[in-house]
């Protein structure tokens, strides 16, 4: 029976990821985790965007990878930057959790409940730039830090509420905790939120071949779709970006909001572009580059529009 180290980050989320990959390989190999900590998990006073990026969430169990000390690797696929080391591959995505995000409060059941000038705790530029389309007069709070810990704060009274994934709170039974779903139409993802990837050596065929009993061809489709978005966009940290894909029967539908960084307008809506696009399920690389630059056009249009003359 084929032994299999995983590299894993040591939050709660994480280990569980891991130890659910561990336990699907199990009747075919020897598991064990290998739990690490990554610059990502270092550096919480600082945003990913002033720190170089979420892929920092990846660096250590990468290379964990390509010396050999471990043969796979667990990570959040949303996390996952468009680039990877070509010496690295995904070996699969495991069928995908729900893709939404969670309004979590202890005093106001929704977003529209909240007084003004709220405090609301997130860290994530799209959904910040959801958040003040509905309510320009909310006070973001950054924060960054596993899941316990974002709770922690808003239990400490330092927020009104919190936007974290519903992905993560099922994961780790804490769905208790969720307030409000927020979820299509009416507030829109991150690419590939809610799926799993299981990364591996390119050159690693025995491990490949392992993988491919978990893969969900069906997930795969849909959320490497939304990330060809993200990538012809070269959408990172940085960027305010939910993408969406819809299959009905052999059509794929991708919906996108893209704005810039709601930072920059404190106290009032940033711009916002929402567009869509439909095609073929085999053309998903090309509807992909159509909504990319739909987005990109739309939101030309309305920041030019928006400047004053």
């Amino acid at each position: 029976m084929q032994t299999i180290t995983l590299a894993t980050r040591r939050s709660p989320l994480a280990l569980w990821q891991s130890q659910y990959v561990a336990d699907s390989l199990s009747e075919s190999a020897q598991t064990h985790l290998l739990p690490l900590t990554t610059r990502g998990d270092q550096w919480l006073d600082r945003s990913l965007a002033e720190v170089g990026g979420k892929g920092l969430f990846l660096k250590e169990l990468e290379q964990a990878i390509l010396a050999g000390e471990a043969d796979i690797a667990v990570h959040s696929m949303k996390d996952m930057p468009a680039d990877m080391d070509h010496r690295l591959c995904i070996g699969a995505i495991l069928p995908r959790a729900t893709p939404w995000d969670a309004w979590v409060s202890n005093d106001y059941t929704s977003l529209s409940e909240l007084p003004q000038n709220a405090i609301v705790g997130t860290s994530s530029p799209r959904r910040q730039l959801q958040l003040k389309q509905q309510r320009p007069d909310l006070q973001i709070l950054p924060i960054r830090g596993n899941v316990q810990t974002r709770l922690k704060k808003l239990d400490d009274g330092q927020c009104h509420g919190l936007l974290l994934a519903c992905a993560g709170l099922e994961r780790l039974n804490l769905a208790d905790r969720i307030t409000q779903v927020l979820d299509f139409p009416s507030w829109l993802p991150a690419a590939a939120q809610g799926a799993i990837a299981v990364q591996c050596r390119q050159a690693d065929l025995d491990t490949r071949l392992l993988l491919k009993n978990l893969h969900s061809e069906s997930t795969a489709a849909l959320v490497n779709a939304e990330r060809y978005v993200a990538a012809e966009l070269g959408a990172d940290c940085h960027a305010a970006l939910a993408v969406y894909a819809q299959q009905m029967g052999n059509q794929l539908t991708l919906h996108g909001l893209y704005g810039p960084d709601p930072a920059d307008y404190p106290g009032s809506a940033p711009p916002m572009a929402r567009q869509q696009h439909t095609g073929s399920l085999s053309s998903a690389v090309d509807i992909a580059v159509q909504l990319a630059h739909k987005l990109q056009q739309s939101l030309a249009d309305i920041m030019a529009r928006s400047t004053p003359q």
